[in-house]
């Protein structure tokens, strides 16, 4: 899974000082700390993996591609979250994988989840300076794909989320943004692209054009970076009567549009094919013949972000307690190879976000690099693991 020489050597050289400069280097960016933990190392992956990660990652693409993608996921979207003027395309896609072994003894990755929505795209490329510059890592080692480097993959970046438009017209937007967890990546998405970080509230809607207020001037709003989930709002029955009702026909482009979110989601999993795709149902199509192994499966919602609500020792009775199984999927479990061994002497387990940009010149998107979270317990989770050594939020490497 890792290159043997580079584990060794990030392990015979690491030092907690260096791990201190490391957070030390991206706090110093933030108006408050970043708020979940930063993996004291990043991966370095072998060719081979990567390979397989590329391979596995375009055979989910090849579907997503489908002329009839769209009418097979438009039950995907719930009627009280659908939102109008819908595009062709979402234009960021990500996928995330586990590595396990398989009966050959090969490590292969698995689709664990996959996601319409935006990922740390500005956290990743600050990461791999700061790690870099902490760790002293080799100049071949790099966190892109498809022959990026950093100034090709930040234009691009700009290309999706700002286009055409003036930086002070593209807003990225959620549910009071400074105090989300992944307010890091806000800040430092605002720090390359100089786009205003504005919240739902904020907004002002005349017509169908919405607006933002900077410094007492009024700015209109004609793209979107939309970073708010609606299913983390679904608790408050009045979000689109006392804010903006951003379902309606507005006067705005979206990066994602918010449909996305639900149409590639773990909706998929169960109608996906592949090598690389686990087992999985739909929860009410098969509650009257639940498997007896259930030891072997997790249980999830369909649209949750960031492991929230994952039972990952399933039993009847879990299952007996949803009311809704339409929303809910049966995925099979898997044993995730571990990555490397800690210093505590703890087998280390990682999953790897495959990150792809869509530009609208493209008809195909574009694997550009990569976000990892590494864990020793039963979930993968940056947000479960911070009191612990080792896990956390990191990138991986690949040699260039």
């Amino acid at each position: 899974m890792e290159s043997e020489d580079m584990r060794k050597r990030f392990m015979e050289n690491f030092t907690e000082e260096k791990y201190d400069k490391f957070v030390e280097m991206i706090n110093d960016e933030l108006p408050t700390p970043v708020g979940f933990r930063l993996a004291e190392t990043p991966l370095f992956l072998t060719n081979e993996i990567r390979e397989r990660l590329s391979h596995a990652g375009d055979q989910i693409i090849d579907f997503i591609l489908r002329p009839d993608f769209k009418q097979l996921t438009e039950k995907a979207i719930p009627d009280k979250w659908r939102c109008a003027n819908e595009n062709d395309h979402p234009n960021i896609v990500t996928m995330d994988f586990g590595l396990w072994k398989d009966k050959t003894d090969k490590i292969v990755p698995r689709l664990i989840e996959l996601q319409g929505f935006p990922s740390l795209h500005a956290l990743s490329a600050f990461q791999e300076d700061a790690y870099r510059t902490a760790y002293d890592i080799p100049d071949n080692w790099t966190i892109y794909f498809t022959d990026f480097d950093k100034t090709r993959y930040l234009n691009l970046f700009k290309e999706i989320i700002i286009g055409s438009h003036h930086p002070d017209e593209v807003i990225l937007m959620d549910i009071k943004p400074h105090e989300q967890h992944t307010a890091v990546d806000f800040y430092l998405t605002q720090k390359y692209l100089d786009i205003p970080i504005v919240d739902l509230k904020d907004l002002k809607q005349e017509g169908r054009k919405l607006f933002y207020e900077h410094e007492g001037q009024r700015k209109l709003i004609k793209r979107i970076y939309n970073r708010l989930i609606f299913d983390e709002v679904v608790d408050d029955p009045n979000i689109f009567k006392d804010n903006v009702d951003l379902r309606q026909d507005l006067d705005v482009e979206w990066i994602n549009h918010p449909n996305w979110f639900y149409r590639i989601s773990k909706f998929l999993l169960p109608i996906l094919k592949g090598d690389c795709i686990l087992k999985t149902y739909y929860l009410n199509e098969i509650l009257d013949m639940i498997p007896d192994d259930l030891e072997n499966y997790v249980l999830k919602p369909l649209f949750s972000f960031g492991g929230t609500g994952i039972v990952i020792d399933v039993t009847k009775k879990d299952i007996e307690k949803i009311k809704d199984p339409e929303n809910w999927i049966l995925e099979s479990k898997i044993e995730y190879e571990p990555a490397f061994q800690n210093d505590d002497n703890a087998m280390v387990k990682a999953e790897i976000r495959l990150v792809y940009f869509w530009p609208d010149r493209d008809k195909r998107p574009i694997l550009t690099t990569n976000c990892t979270r590494l864990s020793t317990g039963k979930m993968i989770n940056a947000q479960l693991n911070k009191n612990e050594r080792w896990v956390g939020g990191t990138i991986s490497f690949i040699q260039s």
